[in-house]
């Protein structure tokens, strides 16, 4: 597979990570509220591992032309959205921040819940389908499934590279501010539900059209 084609989507999955959505919010939340970042940012690469598998096996390509496995997963991944930031605002009244305490949480759980964040996203499995696609070419030397395998494994990478640093730099602000972790894990909490409702929104608007 040509390297420019790799370099290529790259960049633009790069630009991609780096704007801010559910895994943003999953990420800043459990920096601030539970401070077990490499479970979270693990569960989250393990996700898009899943759905490059997905795609890379033509499935991917089925769920987005049936309408009705859409909508199924946008709700899906809408709730447990919804949900995941309603647990997360209550998490911000219960827990005594100011005194520097941090909820005890199973690594496990955190890893658990990082998989679904990533692995419900329908906005993740669309740009997985759109994307990938355009840089895979059937005239390569390699299999098309090897080389959306590839793209999906740089996806994944940089994810992980990306959200890791990130979580540190708001574990270290916060423990020289714990004042505002409070602060910082209701406005993770805000932004899951908020993204949570909108997709569910999303939907709405499509099925009524």
């Amino acid at each position: 597979m040509e390297m420019s084609a790799v370099l290529g989507f790259a960049a633009i999955a790069l630009t991609m990570i780096a704007v801010p959505g559910p895994d943003w919010a999953y990420v800043l939340g459990v920096g601030a509220r539970d401070r077990v970042l490499v479970p979270a940012v693990g569960g989250l690469m393990v996700g898009y591992v899943l759905i490059t598998l997905v795609v890379s096996v033509g499935v991917g390509g089925l769920i987005a032309a049936q309408p009705i496995a859409l909508m199924v997963l946008t709700v899906a991944g809408a709730l447990y959205l919804i949900r995941l930031g309603i647990g997360t605002l209550r998490a911000a009244r219960t827990a005594a921040f100011g005194a520097g305490e941090v909820l005890t949480v199973s690594p496990r759980g955190t890893f658990t819940r990082g998989i679904a964040v990533s692995g419900l996203n329908p906005k993740g499995v669309l740009i997985f389908v759109s994307i990938l696609p355009q840089f895979a070419h059937a005239q390569d030397t390699w299999p098309l499934p090897a080389q959306l395998a590839l793209l999906g494994t740089v996806f994944v990478l940089l994810a992980g590279s990306f959200y890791l640093p990130m979580g540190v730099v708001m574990e270290r602000v916060l423990r020289a501010r714990p004042s505002i972790a409070g602060l910082v894990t209701r406005i993770a909490g805000t932004a899951m539900i908020l993204v949570g409702v909108s997709l569910l929104a999303e939907r709405v608007v499509v099925a009524l059209g």
